[in-house]
């Protein structure tokens, strides 16, 4: 999202205005899976309104805690796994600590990276498209995304990296 400030009259007053990156926005409509596609959307909007149209409650729940930065929504997920990513990813009770408790070893670096923003962590990703994934998010390098085979997961990097 950019952010641009503009002097109306004497100056005195100011408005900022949001604009949302109109190709990351675009790229949540290849996503063909609805819930993640509104969590794409509302990833790249950065508004958890779009939360609101995911079925799944655990993902309703991760989407409004991670764009809102609340690590408090993350307690409303049953999903153990989700929860710990969750938690890391929010900021919240010992940060990357709760990666830890990610069963899946793929999705535990994954974790450790976002929480860290350490692009180190992706190495020990075993995935190809979820290495690539994970580098262009920590490294916010969008380049990252055209090594990446699923086009859902390649639609996700494009709005969040």
């Amino acid at each position: 999202m950019k952010r641009i400030s503009l002097k109306l009259g004497s100056g005195l007053s100011m408005i900022m205005l949001s604009l949302y990156s109109t190709s990351s926005y675009a790229n949540c409509s290849f996503v063909k899976d609805s819930d993640a596609r509104a969590l794409c959307r509302a990833k790249s909007q950065g508004s958890s309104s779009q939360c609101s149209f995911i079925k799944n409650s655990d993902q309703r729940a991760y989407c409004k805690a991670s764009v809102d930065k609340n690590s408090s929504q993350c307690s409303f997920i049953r999903d153990s796994d989700l929860r710990s990513r969750c938690r890391a990813e929010t900021g919240g009770s010992s940060s990357s600590g709760q990666c830890s408790f990610v069963r899946d070893s793929d999705q535990r670096a994954l974790c450790k990276a976002k929480a860290q923003k350490s692009s180190s962590q992706c190495s020990f990703i075993r995935d190809g498209d979820l290495r690539a994934l994970c580098r262009a998010i920590v490294d916010h390098n969008s380049s990252q995304c055209s090594f990446i085979k699923n086009s859902d997961l390649r639609s996700q990097c494009r709005s969040e990296s």
